[in-house]
């Protein structure tokens, strides 16, 4: 069968809603305002309703995003933030950038995300803990309830890197970005409420919290040229936010189709019962998963091979993420060594992510799914698990 899967298609998306997201540009166009203005003001009504908090604090990327929430809880030279080591350059990054040190935690092997036990055991070697960031990654929420409980024992914030999770629920049915002290959104064109460029977005409950992020996004300013604090320039554009405001009608039904092809992958996979192929783990309860990137576990030395033979089928593939950031060149720094982070190190070898985007069509799919379980019947039948 000749078909071509490619890992997102923005084409698709973009022709379906087409005429209102020019219409909602051609407004701002029209009115000769870029940055902030009625758009962002009404983005950020939406997204605080949307994601349950009494505050949306709009802002030029996801980047920008986690920068602004380790300012507001003024975060410096020498702080220690928490953080994973399996995820997004950002999350780390960030955090030396403001001459912090991240101190890495490694990950739950089902969830991808931070184990709370082990952080409270890291926390108790860190002599200067200023915050702890948890990242949702995939779709999927971290232990929240368990971090909520640590951050109030240690009496530091829980910043919550929810820049793949709109939209999803933890398992006591909160919403992503909700209980944190701030939480951090990407609107990166490749994620489920994805702009026409870049923005960001950070939600809060509390109203100082909510000022001070609102300053620090605009040079510290109180007012036009009186600045409170030092800040620097990060505005959500106007166009961007028009966008957003179209494409946030649609999230929870596109969210329901990923998981729909999800769960047609895991029907797939289930009935084949392949030795060496690990899917991902629905969530239970209250919990739901938005399914931002669908990854399965193949064992190490076949997960290379197995990524080129899609491609040369005309199936794209990503693998978030290859190199853990604790072995990363820019961190070598701080010291940390091979096998100091094994789920991390494991998850980087053995982790492939499958299209799923919500245009996908069951042809491709199924096309998807067949490609990787005939490949793996010829050479996995005989390679152990990998762990789950």
């Amino acid at each position: 069968m000749n078909m071509t899967v490619p890992l997102l298609d923005l084409k698709a998306q973009y022709a379906a809603i087409k005429d209102e997201v020019l219409e909602a540009i051609h407004r701002v166009v029209e009115r000769q305002g870029f940055v902030l203005g009625p758009e962002v003001d009404g983005l950020e009504r939406r997204l605080a309703e949307y994601c349950r908090t009494e505050f949306a604090v709009g802002c030029a990327s996801g980047s920008d995003a986690i920068l602004l929430a380790l300012l507001a809880h003024r975060v410096g030279p020498g702080d220690e933030v928490i953080c994973p080591s399996f995820t997004f350059y950002a999350t780390a990054g960030s955090i030396a950038l403001l001459g912090a040190v991240p101190v890495f935690v490694d990950i739950d092997p089902v969830t991808f995300t931070m184990q709370p036990g082990l952080v409270r055991e890291r926390a108790g070697e860190c002599t200067r803990l200023k915050a702890i960031m948890p990242v949702h990654l995939y779709g999927r929420c971290a232990d929240m309830a368990a971090f909520v409980d640590l951050g109030a024992q240690l009496g530091v914030p829980i910043i919550e890197d929810a820049a793949q999770a709109i939209g999803a629920l933890d398992a006591q049915g909160h919403r992503a970005g909700s209980r944190g002290s701030i939480g951090c959104f990407s609107f990166y064109p490749t994620k489920n409420l994805g702009g026409i460029g870049d923005g960001g977005m950070v939600t809060t409950n509390d109203p100082h919290l909510a000022e001070r992020l609102r300053k620090i996004r605009v040079h510290g300013e109180r007012t036009r040229y009186y600045h409170d604090l030092i800040g620097f320039n990060s505005h959500l554009d106007s166009i961007q936010a028009a966008v957003l405001n179209v494409k946030l009608r649609y999230l929870d039904g596109w969210s329901t189709k990923r998981r729909q092809n999800a769960a047609r992958y895991d029907g797939a996979f289930a009935a084949a019962g392949l030795p060496g192929l690990v899917t991902p783990q629905p969530p239970t309860g209250m919990a739901s998963h938005i399914y931002h990137q669908y990854v399965i576990r193949v064992p190490a030395e076949l997960r290379d091979a197995l990524r080129e033979h899609l491609r040369e089928n005309g199936i794209s593939t990503e693998v978030y993420y290859p190199v853990p950031l604790h072995l990363q060149e820019c961190f070598e720094y701080l010291g940390y060594s091979e096998g100091d982070l094994p789920e991390s190190e494991r998850a980087a070898a053995e982790v492939l992510a499958l299209p799923v985007y919500p245009e996908l069509t069951v042809e491709q799919l199924d096309f998807v799914a067949g490609a990787i379980l005939a490949w793996l019947r010829e050479h996995a039948t005989a390679q152990p698990a990998p762990a789950s």
